[in-house]
């Protein structure tokens, strides 16, 4: 993209596109908050079970690898700020439509399972407060409301996941404060956050179980790739996105580690990988005199679910501005590029994006009796093997891409950590695949939607493009105002 026309986008809003609305203050909580809640309150149990007590390693080091592939991000986000995220960016990089019709689809298939797997987690902690309601009608309901609170819009939304950043990060400080009190009353046996859950004690066995908890907590650091995708209602995205990006990334990787480490010192690894909703288990121990167990366990079960409900707003957010922008090129069918005359939401893709999460809650709740595993660790490896196909990817991009586009306002990342970055996304999607080869399957049905989409727009679709453009380019999303 020229450079001239690169300014444009960035500092005019297009009247009939999508509204810039989007402070670098919102977008940093906007990240911070998705990132947090969608590992600490739903999946710290599991990587207890994998790591042991020394979980908070495996928080570590998939922290740092996400935080790395974090400022690739950052970089390609200051060239091209535009709705269509990686997708654009492998594009410009390789000029291959097939690949860049795969990243899109694997991108939105994430996205998908990944609202699917924290439905179901709001549901583990829904039923600590009320056990009535069957697990599933809870997901369907909570997907529901989601939907309606992303059709009222943008800002509106990223206000409300603001809001709820902060909350969420109360409930964390609480799990904080009553490790503080225990190792206070000395009570706190430090030991533990070396305890390696492993079958022989040398350095293979813990390497093994650290990147088998990796595996697991990167679902934790997922979600910041949501945010390359609201570029393009970004108030100056060269200036606000990679303090917002990286900043909120960090920010959520410190907190993971303390909290994690809170949680081993408190509570017993075992107790923790047993629990559907482990960080409730810290609460529950009773561990402050001051304060009624029964009721602060109550208040963080809410505050939980409202965390996952900011992280899974996000992902609900991201999925149809991810068809909006696939409409535009004519590689899904035209009308997902449909924007609500007041709202100025993509209300067909909203529409259609729920439908599909619903449809993986159903399956998932009944295909787990047949798999042996449950619908959160499913959906969440799922989820981690499509997005660091896309991060590998994304790294390589912004590594050919260098020296293009490019003006005195770019960002640069560090070359040799995005170096590290690519090999650690390839080892960690390398050992999912080995412990589990069965979520390929989940993988394959996901892109055969997307598939499916692309045939009916090639044999059916009304072509939109500009004169000289082609499918799959995105200029065409670029000079059509929708």
């Amino acid at each position: 993209m020229a450079e001239s026309s690169q300014t444009v986008m960035d500092d005019e809003a297009d009247d009939g596109g999508l509204r810039r609305s989007i402070t670098g203050k919102q977008l940093f909580f906007y990240t911070l908050g998705d990132v947090l809640g969608s590992g600490i309150y739903v999946l710290i149990g599991l990587v207890a079970a994998a790591v042991g007590g020394a979980f908070w390693i495996a928080f570590a080091v998939g922290v740092t690898i996400a935080a790395i592939t974090g400022t690739a991000y950052a970089e390609l986000v200051t060239k091209y700020p535009q709705a269509a995220g990686a997708a654009l960016y492998v594009n410009k990089a390789f000029r291959n439509k097939v690949l860049t019709f795969l990243i899109t689809i694997c991108f939105l298939s994430a996205s998908f399972a990944a609202a699917g797997a924290l439905a179901d987690g709001f549901s583990a902690y829904f039923a600590t407060v009320w056990e009535g309601p069957p697990a599933l009608l809870v997901t369907l309901g909570f997907i529901a409301v989601l939907t309606v609170i992303n059709f009222i819009g943008i800002t509106e939304s990223v206000v409300i996941n603001m809001v709820m950043a902060f909350i969420e990060i109360a409930g964390l400080a609480i799990v904080l404060f009553i490790a503080i009190w225990f190792i206070a009353q000395g009570n706190a046996d430090f030991s533990v956050l070396v305890d390696f859950e492993t079958e022989g004690d040398g350095i293979g066995d813990k390497g093994l179980a650290i990147l088998a908890g990796v595996a697991l907590s990167f679902f934790a650091m997922t979600g910041f790739e949501n945010t390359a995708n609201v570029a393009e209602e970004t108030i100056e995205p060269h200036k606000n996105f990679p303090p917002a990006l990286i900043g909120g990334m960090i920010t959520a990787g410190v907190i993971y580690v303390l909290v994690s480490m809170a949680a081993a010192l408190t509570v017993p690894t075992d107790t923790l990988a047993e629990s559907e909703a482990a960080l409730l288990e810290v609460v529950e121990r009773g561990i402050l005199p001051f304060v009624d167990t029964g009721t602060m366990s109550t208040l963080f079960s809410i505050i939980a679910m409202i965390a996952i409900t900011n992280t899974t707003l996000v992902a609900v957010v991201t999925q149809p501005r991810i068809l909006y922008g696939m409409a535009n090129e004519d590689i899904v069918p035209g009308m997902f590029a449909k924007i609500h005359p007041t709202r100025r939401s993509p209300w067909v893709g909203l529409l259609f994006s729920a439908g599909v999460v619903a449809a993986l809650l159903v399956v998932g709740t009944y295909a787990p009796r047949v798999e042996g595993s449950t619908l959160i660790e499913r959906l969440s490896l799922v989820t981690v093997l499509f997005l660091l196909f896309i991060y590998s990817l994304v790294i390589i991009s912004c590594l050919k891409l260098r020296g293009q586009d490019e003006d005195e306002r770019t960002y640069h990342a560090n070359t040799p950590l995005l170096f590290v970055g690519l090999v650690g996304n390839i080892a960690i999607f390398a050992w999912s695949v080995y412990d589990d080869p069965t979520s390929l399957i989940w993988c394959a049905g996901l892109v055969a939607v997307g598939v499916v989409l692309f045939l009916v727009e090639y044999f059916f679709g009304t072509q939109s493009r500009p004169p000289g453009v082609e499918r799959g380019d995105p200029a065409a999303a670029n000079e059509e105002g929708v």
